[in-house]
Formats: structure tokens, C-alpha cells, sequence
């Protein structure tokens, strides 16, 4: 085996001044390389596993110019300093290492199912403790704090798209000393911008909407550029490091070109979502809509339980029957149907990720499954 890297950065380049610009020209403008006659304009992809000795970096499990590049652009979106890994996954498991052996843990009582199963496991193996709390009672997740060494939140939360005040549970959880860890996932550094709300890390599976094509697995954490978020930086890049759960180039660069667009993806995408959750509220097979008024996720609760959730799922053309989200293309899902997905997760909910097609044939092609459900019943 190898001897340990260096080093996890490349000093690929000085990074590029954006001071004053929004984040959709950011999107475009970072991650290259600087400015230079016959140079080229995006950014590079570099398939080595070693580098010539005496440079910044000897070994790519310590770094890489097209990490760098990732890294560079998503970091200034979420106004931290970002470390690309593996999967969303990887990323998890990189911020649950924060959390000490024995220590415990605050999470919302509905979430994403991976984080659920792990956090499951640590509790069952005697590794920590887990307090399950409503992430939309903001009293409830302040009084389990005492006592806790991480606070894992969600918003909106995956699938039941539950809401939780940010800023109030940060501000609560710093008090105490607890770290914040946030999953924007959902929400993308667009919408919502964790760290500024005083989170100490934020989480993200790349493979959704940062990439954004459904051909990617990839995740990501970022932290605050201040000391104690420099600290857990470093933490978070020996984590990777050591436990070489490393992205890999042409993932990295693929996801990095998909980021290009994000902007225009997602605002499409925002303004189907809010439509369509407009029009299913009226739609007689539908007995709940869960919109939380922002981002391009709609679930809905339909008539006929389980089975008339997978009969929709089963019966459209437009929208594809698959277990993801934040793809240019339209998902649905009744989430029940997954392994270790929470009890409070309705048999009957499916939860969709509204892309970028036309929105009317969207909603032509769901409405017409959602009529046959209501045919059969």
C-alpha cells in the first residue's frame, strides 16, 4: 500500500475574483483555469493516480485539479470551503464521523432512509445514542439538545418535505455546543444557504441536483471558512483521506459540468414544481398535497393506499418510475416500497421530482394515472 498523501490539495490555480457576481454567473465562472492565451476554458479533467515528487500533491488519493475545480465552485455557492466524496452516502458517513463513539445524536424522526439506517446501526451496535424528534417543532429539537454532540437536520426533509427553522435550531445548538450538520440536498445552496444560518456543516448528494443528470453518484460536504469550520474541515479531509471514500475524476468533472446549468434547471423546475402542486390540490385522488412552497419536489397522498400509489407510479409515460431525484427528468416513487424508510412515511405517499419537460404534459400525463386510480376505486 502506498504511503500516505501529502497533501489533498493541487493549487490547481488562484481561484477566480467573483466578488459582486450572483450565483448563476459563479456557477459558470468557477472551477476553470486562470485566463491565458491558447488556454483552455473548461475545466481540466485529470485521470492520474500519481504525480511527479515535489509538488503540491504525490498521490490522488490526496487530491486532484478536477476535484479542486468541483470544490472551488460549490464551496463559493454555499460560502464555505467544500470537499468532494464518493457518493451522497460517502458524504454522510464523512459528517457521522464528527459525531464521537458513544456521543449522541439528534435527528429528525422522518428523513432520508440511508442517514436513518446509519444512525440505526450506531444505536444498535452501542456507538451512540439517538433522540428522534418532529424537525417542525422547533421546542422540541432545542430541548433535546442538552447533552447532545450533533444536531442532523434536514429541510425540507426527504420525503414528507417537513420545514425547520434554520437559523433558531443553529443559534440553540451552538449555545450548547452541539455541531449542526444540514443535508441541502433538496433545497441546493440556490435556495438555501445553511452555513450562513450558522450551521457547522452542510451535506449534500451531488449525484441529485448539483449534477442533475442522473448519471453521476457523487456527494460533497462544505463548512465555514471561519477557524472552528477550519477545523472541521480538516477533519472532514483526513476522514476522506484515510478512509478512502474518494470521488472519482470523470465523475467529479461530469458533475462540475452539470452544476453549469443548475440555475436554469432548477427554475424551471421550482415553477412546474409549484404549479403542478396547485393542480393536484384539486384532483379527486388526491387527499393530501406536501409542498412546502419552495424547491421541485411535490409528494402527495393518493386514494387506494399502497397499491393504488403503485398503480400510478406504474401507469405514466412522461414522469419515470425510479427510486432518485433531481434529474432533468421527471421521477415518481411511493417511498414505502423502500427498505428502512420511516414508519411515519405514508403507505400511500409518492413523492416527485419534478424536472424540466413541458408542465402540462406533465400534468397531463399524471392526472391521467391519478383518473384511472380513481376509475378503479
Amino acid at each position: 500500500m502506498t504511503d500516505e498523501p501529502t497533501t489533498e490539495t493541487t493549487d490547481r490555480q488562484t481561484p477566480r475574483d467573483v466578488g459582486g457576481l450572483a450565483p448563476a454567473t459563479r456557477i459558470v465562472a468557477l472551477g476553470r483555469e486562470n485566463p491565458a492565451p491558447g488556454a483552455q476554458v473548461g475545466a481540466p479533467l485529470v485521470l492520474t493516480s500519481t504525480f511527479h515528487a515535489d509538488g503540491p500533491v504525490n498521490y490522488a488519493r490526496g487530491g486532484n485539479p478536477t476535484w479542486s475545480a468541483f470544490e472551488e465552485a460549490l464551496g463559493s455557492l454555499e460560502g464555505g470551503d467544500a470537499l468532494v466524496l464518493a457518493s451522497g452516502m460517502a458524504a454522510v458517513t464523512a459528517a457521522l464521523s464528527l459525531l464521537p463513539h458513544g456521543g449522541t445524536v439528534v435527528v429528525p424522526d422522518a428523513a432520508y432512509n440511508g442517514v436513518m439506517a446509519t444512525v440505526g446501526d450506531l444505536e444498535a451496535a452501542g456507538a451512540a445514542t439517538v433522540r428522534r424528534v418532529d424537525v417542525t417543532d422547533t421546542a422540541a429539537v432545542v430541548a433535546a439538545l442538552p447533552g447532545a454532540d450533533l444536531l442532523w437536520l434536514e429541510s425540507p426533509t426527504n420525503p414528507l418535505l417537513e420545514v425547520a427553522d434554520l437559523p433558531a435550531l443553529a443559534a440553540a445548538a451552538r449555545e450548547r455546543g452541539v455541531l449542526t450538520v444540514v443535508d441541502n440536498t433538496f433545497a441546493t445552496p440556490l435556495l438555501q444557504r445553511p452555513l450562513e444560518a450558522g450551521v457547522d456543516v452542510v451535506v449534500h448528494s451531488a449525484t441529485k441536483y448539483l449534477s442533475g443528470h442522473s448519471d453521476v453518484l457523487l456527494g460533497a460536504v462544505v463548512t465555514a471558512g471561519d477557524e472552528r469550520g477550519r477545523s472541521l474541515h480538516e477533519q472532514l479531509r483526513r476522514h476522506r483521506q484515510l478512509g478512502g471514500g474518494i470521488a472519482g475524476p470523470m465523475e467529479t468533472w461530469l458533475a462540475l459540468r452539470g452544476l453549469r446549468t443548475l440555475h436554469l434547471r432548477l427554475e424551471r423546475a421550482c415553477a412546474s414544481a409549484a404549479d403542478l402542486a396547485g393542480r393536484l390540490a384539486g384532483h379527486h385522488a388526491v387527499t393530501r398535497v406536501r409542498y412546502p412552497g419552495f424547491g421541485a419536489i411535490v409528494s402527495i397522498e393518493v386514494t387506494g393506499g399502497a397499491a393504488g400509489a403503485e398503480g400510478v407510479a406504474a401507469s405514466t409515460r412522461v414522469w419515470v418510475h425510479a427510486t432518485s431525484l433531481g434529474g432533468v427528468e421527471s421521477l415518481l416513487e411511493r417511498r414505502r416500497r423502500q427498505p428502512n424508510e420511516p414508519e411515519k412515511v405514508p403507505e400511500e405517499l409518492l413523492r416527485l421530482s419534478v424536472g424540466i419537460e413541458d408542465v402540462d404534459d406533465l400534468w397531463r400525463d399524471l392526472s391521467a394515472a391519478l383518473d384511472r386510480l380513481g376509475d378503479d376505486a
